[in-house]
């Protein structure tokens, strides 16, 4: 069973989705060769997003490990980076079943109607993967690390049904999509908290920033592709790069600003048939239900300008503070390209205001470096017995450091308050998380009934 699960896996997203969007397609009605070119669509768009993705990292990596060493800075907490990160998730003995584990549990509360999310992003189930072998290496305990993994699967997908229509309302033609990844999910409890705080405060109020109104105001210079390119500029000269160089990771930045938004647009072009489709089948067949929503990869939103704006500045403000932060041992350089997925479940609370979503983040960010430091222990125990018996070098920890960490998924809310209940409060720690999740399953139920039975009224009149 390890080793199916361990095959399919590594076929990577841009092999994966593809057969599942077929698969879905055909099972929904769609021509065998439309639901091929859908799939094809999402796998060429997962392909180019690590291209681009490859090219922030191994652009921006050497340049900030260059000012690193410029200004005699040192951490002790290794960044491995996300792909590493789900590697090691994916090779633990929980990792190996998370995918029938989840997808069971999914069904499960689609029955019980304690969800309408379907989760086909089964790619990213390595966070839930991740926070369970985190879990099992902390307490030598298969239950524990499951138990772990299921409940942050469960509490993902209740946020991502509660935040279901805020989404599709902000991301225009993503009718019938959620987004149950549980990285994204993590940062629904800020937006909320902070964008209710900021509403409250005289002056902060009237700060309204968008994409567009950028464009307006500053012309060129409000453009993503033009902030992409300073940026880039500003960190090859505290690199100290020469002129040439400089330049060149400039327009790197640049292209990688640019080319997000195109590449995410073969995403929604793949999306589309699949989403009308269901939306079909479902007005068809369950005519007085609340309906399901697919559960779909962040990725398809991550190229929206505010999160590109916002994720640009972040990076070097985030990479100076982490030096100053007191106690903090992480600095991101590997989980750069991670950055973006923070924002697409924030956008829709905060309304797109640039202002907003940067402060958002930045107190996310800070908070999540103190996590990334804290788990960095028991991910390091992970990833040391991965390389261990697979002797993969992507998950081994570089000499120098006393431990190794990832922005992705370590410097989220869930993983941490799911790993502490799990491991540091025995006994009354996993009944508290248990109360907490059956609590958000019966809510999310009286949530869905109530919404069903409005559209059976609605049908009625």
């Amino acid at each position: 069973m390890e080793q199916v699960f361990s095959y399919i896996v590594g076929l990577g997203a841009p092999v994966m989705m593809p057969i599942i969007f077929t698969i879905l397609g055909v099972c929904i009605g769609i021509k065998f060769s439309k639901a091929l070119k859908s799939g094809l669509y999402v796998g060429v768009g997962f392909v180019g997003l690590s291209v681009v993705t490859a090219l922030l990292t191994d652009s921006m990596g050497p340049a900030l490990k260059a000012v690193v060493e410029s200004f005699g800075l040192e951490l002790q907490v290794f960044d491995m980076g996300w792909p590493a990160a789900a590697s090691v998730a994916y090779n633990t003995s929980v990792g190996a079943f998370i995918i029938p584990v989840c997808l069971a549990v999914n069904l499960l509360m689609i029955f019980t109607r304690t969800t309408k999310t379907v989760n086909i992003d089964l790619w990213n189930y390595w966070h839930f993967a991740f926070i369970g072998a985190m879990v099992y290496f902390a307490t030598d305990n298969t239950y524990y690390g499951f138990g772990a993994a299921i409940v942050c699967y469960i509490i993902t997908l209740v946020v991502a049904d509660m935040t279901a229509k805020k989404f599709q309302s902000y991301y225009k033609d993503l009718d019938g999509i959620s987004i149950p990844q549980p990285f994204c999910a993590s940062f629904v409890p800020f937006a909320v908290i902070l964008n209710k705080a900021m509403d409250k405060i005289p002056g902060i109020n009237k700060i309204d920033i968008d994409a567009e109104g950028m464009k307006k105001k500053f012309g060129l210079f409000g453009e993503p592709l033009f902030l992409g390119v300073v940026v880039g500029v500003i960190i090859g000269v505290f690199a100290k790069y020469e002129l040439p160089k400089v330049l060149m990771l400039g327009v790197k930045m640049g292209a990688v600003m640019e080319l997000i938004p195109r590449i995410t647009g073969l995403f929604i072009e793949g999306l589309k048939p699949i989403s009308e489709a269901t939306k079909e089948l479902i007005a068809r067949k369950m005519k007085n239900s609340s309906g399901f929503n697919i559960g779909m990869s962040p990725a398809l939103v991550i190229g929206h300008p505010v999160t590109l704006v916002v994720s640009i500045l972040l990076i070097p403000v985030i990479i100076i503070l982490s030096f100053v932060l007191p106690g903090n041992k992480f600095l991101p350089l590997a989980s750069l390209a991670g950055m973006f997925y923070l924002f697409p479940l924030v956008l829709p609370i905060t309304k797109g205001n640039v202002f907003k979503t940067f402060v958002i983040g930045l107190v996310a960010l800070i908070i999540g470096v103190y996590f990334v430091t804290d788990l960095a222990p028991a991910f390091t125990a992970a990833a040391t017995d991965v390389y261990a018996k697979t002797q993969d070098t992507a998950v081994k920890i570089p000499g120098g450091f006393e431990g190794a960490g990832a922005l992705d998924f370590a410097s989220a809310l869930f993983c941490w308050v799911i790993y502490h209940l799990s491991v540091t409060i025995k006994y009354a720690g996993p009944a508290i998380l248990a109360v907490i999740t059956i609590g958000m399953m019966l809510l999310n139920r009286r949530n869905i009934m109530r919404e069903t039975k409005n559209n059976r009224e609605e049908e009625t009149e």
